[in-house]
C-alpha cells in the first residue's frame, strides 16, 4: 500500500484516503499515469495487494483467537481504545506484567520516557575551558525500545484523544498549559500505566478513576 501511493506522489498526484486501493476505482486511477511502465507495476501491486488482504484477515482472526486464550486480554479489553488486535498485540509482546516493577520501566521500553541530551557542557571564555552556565539540551523520547509497543500506545492515545474518557482528559492538560502533542504523549503515559495496573490487579477499567495518580 505503501509503494502504491509514492508511485502516485512521485508523479505529482494526490492520493489521500483510502480511495486509490479500492477496487472499483482502479480505472480512474490508473490513467493518471502517462508512463506504461509505471501503470504496469502499480497493476502487479494491485493484485499482491488482492491476494494479501484475505491472508491479512487470516492472521488477525488467528492473533485474536490466540489472545482470548489469555485471561488478561478480557480485562485489557475494558480499557478504551484498546481493542482485540491492539489487546492481542500487547499480550503477546509483554507476556507478563511483572517484567515491570514500575510504569516507568514500562514507559521506557515502549519509547515512552522523556531524556534529555546536553550538546556541550563546557565553552570557551577568554581562551579557557570552562563549565557553560547554561547548556543547551534536546528533549526527545528514548529510541531503545519496543517499536511495536510505542506504535500500539501511541495509537490509542491519538484516536482516543477525540473521544470520552480521554479527551476530557486531554483537554485539562491543555488548559494547565501543555502543548497538544505532549498532551498526546501524556495520554500515552498515562494508558499504559492503566493497562499495567489493570494487568497486575486483575480489575477492569474503572473511567472514574482517569485522573487519578496510576
Amino acid at each position: 500500500m505503501v509503494r502504491i501511493k509514492s508511485i502516485y506522489r512521485a508523479h505529482g498526484i494526490r492520493t489521500s484516503g483510502t480511495a486509490v486501493y479500492q477496487q472499483k476505482q482502479r480505472e480512474q486511477w490508473l490513467p493518471l499515469l502517462s508512463e506504461p511502465g509505471t501503470r504496469q507495476r502499480v497493476s502487479w501491486l494491485y493484485e499482491e495487494l488482492d491476494h494479501l488482504r484475505p491472508l491479512r484477515k487470516q492472521a488477525k482472526m488467528a492473533m485474536v483467537t490466540e489472545g482470548r486464550k489469555h485471561q488478561a486480554f478480557r480485562l485489557l479489553r475494558t480499557i478504551p481504545q484498546l481493542g482485540p488486535i491492539r489487546c492481542a498485540m500487547l499480550v503477546a509482546t509483554v507476556d507478563t506484567p511483572y517484567r515491570f516493577r514500575t510504569k516507568r520501566q514500562l514507559w521506557a521500553y515502549s519509547g515512552l520516557a522523556i531524556v534529555t541530551y546536553m550538546s556541550s557542557g563546557y565553552e570557551i571564555k577568554a581562551g579557557r575551558v570552562v563549565r557553560s552556565r547554561k547548556p543547551v539540551a534536546t528533549r526527545g523520547l528514548n529510541r531503545n525500545c519496543n517499536r511495536r509497543l510505542k506504535d500500539l500506545f501511541i495509537g490509542a492515545a491519538v484516536a482516543g484523544s477525540r473521544s470520552e474518557p480521554y479527551r476530557s482528559y486531554v483537554e485539562g492538560l491543555q488548559q494547565k498549559g501543555i502543548r497538544a502533542e505532549m498532551a498526546r504523549l501524556t495520554l500515552a503515559r498515562k494508558i499504559a500505566a492503566v493497562a499495567l495496573r489493570v494487568w497486575k490487579k486483575g480489575e477492569a477499567f474503572d473511567p472514574k478513576k482517569l485522573n487519578s495518580t496510576t
